[in-house]
C-alpha cells in the first residue's frame, strides 16, 4: 500500500463510549436531563400526552444549560416522531398491520428513552436514532 494515502486510526475498542461527555454539566442538570428523557416512560403509564412533559421541563429549564437544552431539545423531537409513528401504526390498525407496528413502535421507543436517560445520567449528550 503506498504511502500517501491518509489512514486514519481505527476506533479504540475498550473506549468506554463514543458520545461527547460534558464535564461541566452539573449533578442536577444530569438528574433534570434523564428526567426529561424518562417523560416518555411515565407518559405511558399516566393520561397526559407525552410530548407536554419533555415540552414544559425544556421550556423551563433551557436557558439556564446548554446541557439541558440539548437534552430536551433531543428528548421532544424524540417523543414527537414517537407519536407520529404510532399515530400511523394506530391508523394502520384496520388492516391488521398495526397490530404488530403499534407495540413495536412502543417498545423502540421506551427502550431508546431509558437508554438516553442512562447517557443523560452520565453527563453525555446523546442523539436518538429516528
Amino acid at each position: 500500500m503506498p504511502d500517501d494515502f491518509p489512514t486514519s486510526p481505527l476506533p479504540d475498542p475498550d473506549a468506554p463510549s463514543a458520545r461527547h461527555l460534558d464535564r461541566s454539566a452539573t449533578a442536577e442538570q444530569r438528574t433534570y436531563a434523564t428526567f426529561i428523557h424518562l417523560m416518555l416512560v411515565f407518559a405511558t403509564f399516566t393520561v397526559l400526552p407525552m410530548v407536554f412533559g419533555p415540552l414544559i421541563m425544556w421550556l423551563v429549564r433551557r436557558p439556564q444549560s446548554a446541557f439541558i437544552n440539548d437534552h430536551g431539545k433531543e428528548a421532544l423531537n424524540f417523543n414527537i416522531s414517537i407519536l407520529i409513528y404510532a399515530l400511523v401504526a394506530a391508523l394502520t390498525f384496520i388492516c391488521g398491520i398495526g397490530m404488530v407496528v403499534l407495540p413495536a413502535v412502543w417498545l423502540f421507543g421506551l427502550v431508546f428513552s431509558v437508554i438516553a436517560a442512562v447517557a443523560a445520567n452520565k453527563g453525555e449528550y446523546y442523539r436518538y436514532p429516528a
